[in-house]
């Protein structure tokens, strides 16, 4: 005899069964990235060349992304011609020795591809996503725009046009003025100290044949990282790069200067009048060089304080029991031979005097207190569970790949990071927050309605 109460309980599981599992599947998907079985599977290879070549092999969707970092950046360029390294990256796609600029847009657009060159303060990155069915033609156009340029005079005189007046724009946000000010004044004329874009009379004193030299100087395999990720094995990828990338030829780079950042030993305020009614402030100092052995540290430290969002010391006190800011932020921006300490906020005029009063008291109070159980618990459970999300597409992938080469972290960072987290104490914190933060040697640039603040130099 069957049971009844038995038949509909195992109904009501199957009826429910798909919306379970749906859940059981998000609860746990955390848990399921992170763990070490979903690791980067990636191999690297020293091209004879001198190329570096990493690649990890994801067969779950036709793509293929390709990242190429090439260490020519603003590091490489004289002050007097700052601006060079972004502008020679801009002209890699305005014409080659067999094709014109349009000729490279619509091939790419053609086979639904993306082809993108951009320049950070260490780099020039050169991404593709395109079809694996598509590849081939992909890295055809990418090698020709790397390989092949021409730099045409009338495209150069049109992307100088372009840049200034991106610049001119630019100069209009408040925020924008505030971190250019901060960075000029912590480094000053180290190029980290200035804006990648460069000036506009910079620009204008920029040649052709700078641009020229300069590609010949640094656009070198020896001086590259090539990353690709997709549906790819390692033979393939190995065919397509000695096929696409033959040509390419290594040659002596030359050295990047090093520098140090003399601390000031007293505070420097810069104040910029504009007629606004919200003061843009920013407030830090020197910070650390990504491969700093302190990085993991600083990063719980930097969420505690203020980089945690709504959980940050800062967020609760001056928005949440103050009301005296939507958005309050600090970071520690880390690049390969320095970096800079900063929080960032806006606020009325009038209560802009009173921010930095707790910014620096907040700073103070990490520095002198130990951080609690709970702040540090919080802090490690973040930053290891967010950690997935970097890596959760194959662009993602490609990127931090490149990245992870070039900062020199190991091609198995991703599967260490985890521990690197976990193993900073609160000792580490306070250590880190008194060695790397001081209430009295910073540098603090107003954006504002100046005699409505209140603040003096």
């Amino acid at each position: 005899m069957r049971n009844f109460k038995s038949c509909e309980v195992n109904n009501t599981l199957k009826k429910y069964l798909p919306i379970l599992t749906l859940i059981l599947i998000l609860t746990l998907a955390p848990v399921l990235i992170s763990t070490p079985a979903l690791a980067i599977e990636a191999q690297r290879e020293v091209l004879p060349n001198g190329l570096i070549l990493l690649f990890s092999e994801r067969d779950n969707l036709p793509i293929v992304k390709a990242t190429l970092l090439i260490k020519a950046s603003p590091l490489n360029e004289p002050a007097e011609k700052a601006g060079l390294a972004n502008l020679t990256a801009e002209l890699l796609m305005e014409g080659t020795k067999s094709r014109t600029s349009e000729d490279i847009s619509e091939g790419i657009e053609f086979i639904g591809a993306g082809l993108d060159v951009s320049v950070d303060r260490d780099y020039t990155e050169i991404s593709l996503s395109v079809l694996k069915k598509d590849i081939r033609r992909g890295l055809e156009i990418l090698s020709d725009v790397l390989l092949n340029p021409t730099f045409p005079g009338k495209e150069i005189s049109r992307k100088k046009a372009i840049i200034k007046g991106s610049l001119r724009q630019m100069e209009e946000d408040p925020g924008f003025v505030a971190s250019r000010k901060f960075r000029s004044a912590i480094f000053g004329t180290h190029p980290y100290g200035r804006l990648v874009e460069g000036r506009n009379e910079t620009i204008d004193s920029i040649t052709r044949n700078d641009i020229v030299k300069f590609y010949n100087t640094y656009y070198h395999p020896n001086n590259a990282i090539l990353s690709i990720v997709g549906d790819l094995n390692k033979k393939e990828v190995r065919d397509l790069v000695e096929k696409y990338l033959y040509g390419w030829k290594k040659a002596p780079i030359p050295e990047v200067k090093k520098f140090t950042v003399t601390p000031r030993g007293k505070p420097l305020v810069i104040t910029v009048d504009r007629k606004l009614t919200q003061a843009n402030i920013i407030l830090g100092n020197p910070g650390i060089k990504r491969s700093n052995p302190d990085y993991y540290a600083v990063s719980v430290m930097n969420y505690i304080l203020g980089g945690g969002g709504f959980a940050s010391r800062l967020m609760a006190k001056i928005r949440d029991d103050m009301g005296l800011a939507y958005d309050i932020r600090s970071a520690f921006s880390s690049d390969k031979y320095a970096g800079v300490f900063y929080v960032g906020v806006q606020t009325k005029n009038g209560s802009a005097r009173k921010v930095i009063d707790v910014i620096l008291e907040e700073i103070k109070r990490i520095r002198n207190e130990p951080v609690t159980t709970e702040e540090l618990s919080d802090a490690k459970a973040y930053l290891t569970g967010s950690f997935p999300r970097r890596l959760d597409t194959m662009g993602k992938i490609a990127g931090f790949l490149a990245l992870t080469e070039f900062y020199g972290l190991g091609i198995d960072y991703d599967m260490n990071y985890p521990e690197y987290i976990n193993a900073v104490t609160k000792e580490d914190v306070q250590r880190v927050a008194r060695k790397y933060m001081d209430p009295e040697d910073y540098v603090l640039v107003v954006v504002a309605d100046i005699k409505k603040t209140g603040i003096q130099k």
